[in-house]
């Protein structure tokens, strides 16, 4: 679609604002508008404007949110390490690396805990959602992966599959039934997947309950019923329901919209 010299790029998504009375089905995805009102609209068209700068400024919450995790994480491990300096005489050496090395598992145990508290008080339980990237809806959603990937990259592998792991995910907001197993840390949006009795989540399958359309960021529910087998490094996309009992092929790929159940053909 153009518009005088300068081409104006548009998206069709029929379904941006379900359930809700739209103008248009077409939706500019470059607005440097907001349809939000007052002091939210005026910083939402800031940020669409200056999309760089925006974002760079949109992140500094979450650089905060950082460094208290960190520094509250490190603090047990840091004690332990100060005790042992000042007071080992005997192996000193020795004694003085054991207790940098029982640091690292108290900094692990202590950033399971500190991260979903930050993630409660910080008010970042999310919800369904379809909109713009730079939209202030999106926030939440960048502010709540980037601390389980915190979580993630800084310890979680080391005790996946564990009770840890499992007890990580359910404070961070997903729910998970009885017997449930999961061998995976590749997880994004835990507070909108849901884990029903007796779950099998196979080594590095990656679960999210998100996805991009039309340079839309949509967010929506995934759901895998009891007795459900998710095999060896499937991806299981945002919108997808996995029914009782049924096994995903390992390597495989659920799209958004998927539901299957037990007997229907998989690729």
């Amino acid at each position: 679609m153009k518009k005088g010299n300068k081409e104006k790029f548009e998206e069709d998504i029929p379904h941006i604002g379900e359930g809700a009375k739209k103008k248009s089905s077409r939706v500019d995805v470059h607005a440097t508008t907001s349809d939000l009102k007052g002091i939210k609209g005026f910083i939402e068209g800031l940020f669409r404007k200056f999309k760089g700068p925006g974002f760079a400024l949109a992140m500094l919450p979450i650089a905060m949110a950082y460094i208290v995790c960190l520094g509250l994480a490190i603090l047990p491990g840091y004690l332990l390490v100060e005790y042992t300096w000042n007071n080992a005489s005997i192996l000193r050496p020795l004694l003085i690396s054991l207790s940098i090395g029982c640091s690292y598992l108290l900094y692990g145990i202590s950033i399971i805990f500190v991260v979903p508290f930050l993630n409660k008080i910080m008010f970042l339980k999310l919800r369904p959602w379809r909109g713009g990237w730079f939209s202030l809806q999106s926030l939440p959603w960048y502010y709540h992966n980037a601390l389980v990937q915190l979580v993630r990259y800084t310890f979680l592998d080391l005790v996946t599959p564990t009770p840890l792991n499992v007890l990580f995910f359910k404070m961070m907001g997903m729910k998970i039934g009885k017997g449930v197993m999961i061998n995976t840390t590749n997880i994004s949006d835990p507070c909108l997947i849901t884990l029903e009795d007796n779950v099998t989540i196979g080594g590095s399958a990656t679960l999210f309950a998100h996805y991009a359309q039309g340079g839309y960021l949509v967010i929506a529910p995934t759901i895998i019923r009891k007795g459900a087998t998710i095999g060896l490094k499937a991806s299981i996309m945002g919108d997808v329901v996995v029914g009782e009992k049924v096994t995903v092929k390992p390597h495989s790929i659920l799209l958004p919209k998927t539901r299957i159940n037990k007997g229907d053909k998989q690729e």
